[in-house]
């Protein structure tokens, strides 16, 4: 008897959501000694190519503008990003990676990189295959459990 389609979709999140469990943890561990959390790293990754206002930076991790400022406050506290006004919009502040930051997300990258599991050879398939489900879903979804990435 062939599976129905649902089967594979509650399968398909019950190991999503155990596997994005996981891999938190193992990250949550590996950024402590850093001093820095998931959140942080995040907007450290998505502001690492060019400045950006909250409001796009909040769009692209995909949380509320008011979460990601609890976070960036933190980070700015940190001497790791600096908030300046934006000369094209006096309301929004750029925000960038400084020095520090630019090293702090190097350190992330290295502990992430460790944390991983050395032997699973499937990352690029993995990834391709959640970006294609990421981008299935609407860019202004954003849900009160997306802040905790």
């Amino acid at each position: 008897m062939p599976l129905d389609p649902q089967d594979h979709v509650r399968d398909g999140y019950l190991l999503l959501t155990t596997a994005a469990r996981l891999v938190q943890r193992r990250f949550d561990e590996a950024l402590a000694p850093l001093g820095l959390t998931r959140a942080a790293v995040i907007a450290l990754k998505a502001m690492s190519q060019h400045p950006m206002n909250q409001e796009q930076l909040a769009a692209v991790v995909r949380v509320q503008s008011q979460t990601l400022g609890r976070v960036l406050t933190r980070l700015e506290t940190e001497g790791l990003i600096s908030r300046t006004r934006d000369p094209h919009d006096r309301r929004q502040f750029q925000v960038e990676m400084t020095d520090a930051g630019e090293a702090a997300l190097r350190a992330a990258r290295e502990a992430e990189s460790a944390a991983l599991p050395s032997d699973f050879d499937g990352w690029e398939i993995l990834r391709e295959q959640l970006t294609r489900l990421v981008s299935s879903f609407p860019s202004s979804r954003q849900t009160p459990d997306s802040s905790r990435n």
